[in-house]
């Protein structure tokens, strides 16, 4: 008999497991997020934070949450030793009060220092014993959909212990719904908003990205401003689960829609070198429902040169996330002249600015002649990257140019 044991089948108030992933180095602040829609126990690990609740509260962080990137719910785990268990385990599962055998399965398998010595073999025998127990209990076998299932189930297998997972968002969470077109080396919308919730930007502050592609992180902070909740232009796979408590999530999605506010004062502003992308970011802030703050001025776009440009604003703050090697070879020569000529602009435009920048080049301060103030390692997918944060103060040009002279 495995050790792996069951959830099994509770009433819709009673509290489950559930753990919300996210890029690592953001995990402590996805805590907060979750706390702040209600959700208890929250463990932050890196990568992501694992979370108590009931379902209609699972639903709530997908909606709202701006830093996961998927919430997954907690179905079994404990122990296990070999594929077998595995198995056992998956079988014992009561899928069918989750889906219906008509619905498309897709099933993923994670895995930290497991001692299985075929990940591929293990999804295997998982997608077999919920076929087996689906055939067994209602006479038919879900078909398998790698590209758009119906229903995602994930495991993730430790040294020792084995969990299984009902995916509840689908689509990750960062797809917002609005961005059909992007920039070159597009960032994505959760790693955005971490960059602004890093940074402590708050809508009273003037905010600008210089290198701003197709709008994401300008975007973002106005969505934030308007308090518009990032899942409200998408649907979650939690939708299209037997258990879907379709009341609870009406009133939560209507108590989001009420929340916006569009008449909201701000001043957030994006520029880029290239006009073809400021056309992009404009459509997606269109997209995105922000066509009355572009009208009212709050949020703008326009084509600059970083190199150049005057700032927007007498004081406030820089969060980008502009080229660097990695997304740039084999231009990253020209990426060190531009990123010498931009730190000249910092300290000749930007007096009482703090800019923050986001680069996979351990090199970037040196390129603008800065020191930073603090760095902060995230990942920009699989690229490990600094977050720097740079105090422009008057004078500061000066001083560099007199150390260079001296």
């Amino acid at each position: 008999m495995s050790a792996l044991h069951s959830r099994g089948e509770v009433s819709p108030e009673q509290p489950r497991g559930f753990f919300a992933v996210c890029s690592r180095g953001l995990q402590d602040l996805l805590a907060l997020e979750l706390q702040a829609c209600g959700a208890r126990s929250v463990t932050a690990t890196p990568g992501g934070a694992g979370f108590d609740g009931t379902l209609a509260i699972a639903y709530a962080v997908n909606l709202h949450s701006r830093l996961a990137s998927r919430v997954l719910w907690r179905v079994a785990g404990g122990s296990y030793r070999d594929e077998s268990e595995l198995y056992e385990t998956a079988r014992a599962v009561a899928w069918e009060a989750h889906f219906k055998p008509s619905q498309t399965l897709r099933v993923d398998v994670t895995a930290t220092r497991s001692p299985l010595r075929s990940l591929q073999f293990a999804t295997l025998r998982i997608k077999d014993a919920i076929a087996d127990r689906m055939r067994e209990r209602c006479g038919e076998r879900p078909s398998v959909d790698r590209a758009a299932p119906d229903v995602q189930v994930v495991a993730h297998v430790g040294p020792q212990r084995a969990d299984l997972y009902l995916d509840l968002s689908g689509e990750p969470l960062f797809k917002r719904g609005w961005r059909l077109e992007k920039g070159e080396a597009p960032l994505k919308e959760n790693l955005a908003a971490g960059l602004l919730a890093c940074s402590g930007w708050t809508r009273e502050v003037a905010l600008h990205d210089p290198f701003c592609g197709s709008g994401t992180i300008a975007i973002e902070a106005a969505c934030i401003a308007t308090r518009r909740a990032p899942g409200l232009a998408r649907h979650f796979a939690f939708e299209r689960l037997l258990g879907f408590d379709a009341r609870a999530w009406r009133d939560i999605l209507g108590r989001a829609r009420e929340a916006v506010d569009e008449r909201t004062g701000f001043h957030i502003s994006g520029s880029d070198i290239s006009s073809r992308v400021i056309q992009t970011a404009l459509a997606n802030a269109q997209r995105a429902g922000l066509a009355r703050s572009v009208s009212d001025g709050h949020l703008s776009f326009s084509a600059a040169d970083a190199r150049t440009a005057p700032a927007p604003a007498s004081a406030g703050l820089i969060v980008t996330n502009p080229p660097y090697g990695q997304q740039s070879e084999p231009k990253s020569a020209t990426v060190a002249r531009l990123m010498s000529g931009f730190g000249d602009r910092l300290k000749q435009a930007y007096p009482g600015w703090d800019a923050w920048l986001l680069s996979g080049d351990r090199d970037l301060p040196a390129q603008l002649k800065l020191k930073e103030a603090r760095r902060t390692v995230l990942f920009n997918g699989p690229i490990e990257c600094r977050f720097y944060r740079f105090e422009l103060v008057a004078g500061s040009y000066r001083r560099v140019r007199a150390d260079a002279e001296s």
